[in-house]
């Protein structure tokens, strides 16, 4: 029943990761407008206004770095073959999704005043995509490791 959960948790971490690689790869499509409403930084923006290559290289290895960690989750979750520093990736990826979702917060709660709706929720969405990754892999090995201990 835990590996259920930590599946799940996984999978839904996965579409989260691969969702955001999607809406930034539209940004190509769409152009300087979506980068601004995704809050790229100025110079991709500018980029974008004026044609040079850095933002689309920039978003496209952004986007490619975003499909990497959700094959990292579909990989723990054991829906595709064991990926290279399996363990080592998703807790990377857990700390560093959780960081991320921390830091806004704190800034809310010092100085509510310099963190708007968007930037807010975007953090709470990576909190709980870090906390999915970190449990949900957690879950997944508990009962992976149950179930050698049950059938030797």
């Amino acid at each position: 029943m835990k590996s259920k959960y930590g599946v799940t948790f996984l999978v839904l971490a996965a579409l989260i990761s691969v969702g955001t690689a999607i809406a930034h790869m539209s940004c190509l499509f769409f152009g300087p407008e979506c980068f601004s409403a995704q809050m790229a930084p100025v110079q991709i923006i500018e980029s974008a206004r004026n044609g040079t290559w850095l933002a689309p290289i920039g978003t496209i290895f952004v986007s490619v770095i975003f499909s990497v960690v959700g094959l990292y989750a579909l990989s723990g979750a054991g829906m595709i073959r064991k990926l290279p520093l399996l363990r080592l990736g998703i807790y990377t990826i857990a700390a560093l999704c959780i960081i991320r979702g921390v830091l806004p917060l704190q800034l809310w709660i010092r100085h509510p005043d310099m963190v708007n709706s968007v930037v807010f929720y975007t953090g709470m969405i990576w909190l709980v995509t870090g906390l999915l990754f970190l449990f949900g892999y957690l879950l997944v090995r508990k009962s992976a490791c149950c179930e050698v201990k049950r059938h030797p």
